[in-house]
């Protein structure tokens, strides 16, 4: 799936071959000032991870993967601007969390667009491809997890269309803190294709 935005950026899925581009991306990505609300993971501990490691992961999110799409946009003189992953969930299984999936769902993970891409619309075309992504896999919904205390990113969901669902968990780094689960549920459009 290609698609160029107003911007005149692409945003495509991933290719094995971007492994080093997907690596540098998240340690960037890790390296933010909201780092510490927006990702369970730390620097430290991705900068330490082999080669391998972002091999596999270019593989297993990349083009031709069903079970997860990373979504990059890459602007005009080649740098990728940002990126969204989404992981697709299915009923009878269990989630990060340890709890029970109920239904076929999207979720999106690793979501960052480089401090000088943002307020363009960069994030709402990564998300337009990531939702139509899960919905051509017959996700009833797509999900993520935001810091109660990031409200950038929540503003951010909630132009998108997600909402709160209600569902509120222990922050996995802070389990003084908490997780807003926010929804989008499929529209009755993309029923038909």
């Amino acid at each position: 799936m290609t698609a160029v935005t107003r911007n005149d950026y692409v945003v495509r899925a991933i290719r094995p071959a971007d492994w080093e581009r997907v690596k540098q991306l998240r340690l960037d990505a890790l390296r933010d000032p909201v780092a510490h609300l927006a990702f369970l993971e730390t620097y430290e501990n991705a900068a330490s991870k082999p080669d391998a490691f972002w091999q596999d992961r270019a593989v297993g999110s990349g083009a031709g993967s069903t079970a997860a799409h990373q979504f990059v946009a890459e602007a005009p003189d080649g740098t990728w601007g940002g990126s969204v992953t989404v992981l697709i969930e299915e009923p009878g299984t269990r989630d990060w969390a340890g709890n029970p999936v109920e239904r076929r769902q999207g979720h999106a993970v690793g979501v960052y667009v480089r401090p000088e891409h943002r307020g363009n619309g960069l994030i709402e075309e990564l998300f337009a491809a990531g939702l139509a992504w899960a919905w051509q896999r017959d996700a009833e919904r797509v999900r993520l997890f935001v810091h109660e205390d990031n409200a950038r990113a929540q503003s951010v969901y909630r132009r998108i269309g997600f909402a709160p669902s209600g569902l509120v968990l222990p922050f996995a780094k802070d389990e003084t803190a908490n997780e807003l689960e926010f929804v989008l549920a499929r529209p009755s459009w993309t029923a038909d294709g």
